[in-house]
């Protein structure tokens, strides 16, 4: 049974400015206690075309709305599932998800509730997961996980990298995760110490991250790891099958734009690199309540 929502769902996405959202987001709404004003930000808010699919929200929240169940008990874990999805469900440019209204009007509009679902502390949700960068922001960062690490219309290399926090909250920060030969030797040696049982495997995360962004200044990962980068008339295809497309599967990954995988030459010679950082980076120490 689909559970009940405090308020009405807008039929399309919309665009929300960043000052709306600092005039009515509340300590009331951030702890959940309070729906945002749902009047006031429809009459600060622009929706876009109802005709096009993509802009639906039902499938948007019938994805949340699964997520929710499916992780009552264990919300870190929605994450690898709902961002490939929800990446396959939006099906955006790269200019159109670098637009923060667009997650402001998720955010507040059609999902307050997940926003206070997944992100809630002892109190209150921070703001930022409301409004925020692209990697804080709860569906912005989900989205660019999806596209950075993805390998062309294969999923499977997100669900790793979402296994482990450190990549959503450290890894998504660096200017060098947009080259997709290096996004996918992080997530291939993350991989090898998920599966080889190594211990805290988000601080070697950390400490590889910071490594190769330390080394990215200095050493050109283009020129090592050649990538032409994905076929652009490729995706503008999947974004416009959207209009026919069935809603994305639960039970298995959803197809991504079909844009060019990542050569295994290039992420196999990084992967080598990377392994040498990782043996020489140095790494937090952290308590065991950490």
């Amino acid at each position: 049974m689909r559970r009940a929502i405090p308020y009405d769902v807008p039929t399309v996405l919309g665009s929300l400015p960043d000052a709306a959202v600092a005039k009515y987001l509340s300590r009331a709404i951030l702890s959940g206690q309070e729906a945002p004003p749902q009047v006031a930000l429809r009459k600060a808010s622009t929706p876009f075309s109802a005709s096009e699919a993509r802009r639906h929200t039902a499938p948007v929240r019938q994805l949340l709305d699964e997520a929710i169940r499916r992780f009552a008990d264990q919300r870190t874990s929605a994450d690898g599932w709902l961002a490939p999805r929800l990446h396959a469900t939006l099906r955006l440019t790269r200019a159109e998800a670098a637009d923060s209204r667009l997650w402001n009007y998720l955010a507040l509009l059609v999902a307050p509730d997940y926003v206070v679902w997944r992100h809630k502390g002892t109190e209150t949700t921070a703001t930022s997961r409301f409004c925020g960068a692209h990697y804080t922001q709860t569906f912005s960062r989900l989205w660019w996980a999806a596209e950075l690490f993805r390998d062309g219309a294969d999923y499977r290399p997100v669900e790793i990298a979402c296994r482990v926090q450190d990549v959503l909250n450290t890894t998504l920060r660096l200017d060098v995760i947009d080259h997709r030969p290096t996004a996918l030797a992080i997530v291939r040696i993350l991989d090898r110490l998920i599966a080889s049982g190594t211990s805290r495997p988000g601080d070697h995360v950390n400490a590889l991250s910071s490594a190769v962004n330390t080394a990215g200044s200095t050493l050109v990962y283009d020129v090592l790891a050649p990538d032409p980068g994905g076929d652009g008339e490729a995706l503008l295809d999947w974004m416009a099958a959207a209009q026919d497309a069935p809603a994305v599967p639960w039970e298995r990954l959803p197809d991504g734009p079909d844009d060019g995988s990542v050569s295994a030459r290039s992420v196999d010679g990084l992967v080598t690199l990377f392994e040498k950082l990782l043996a020489e980076a140095p790494r937090r120490q952290r308590g065991t309540a950490g």
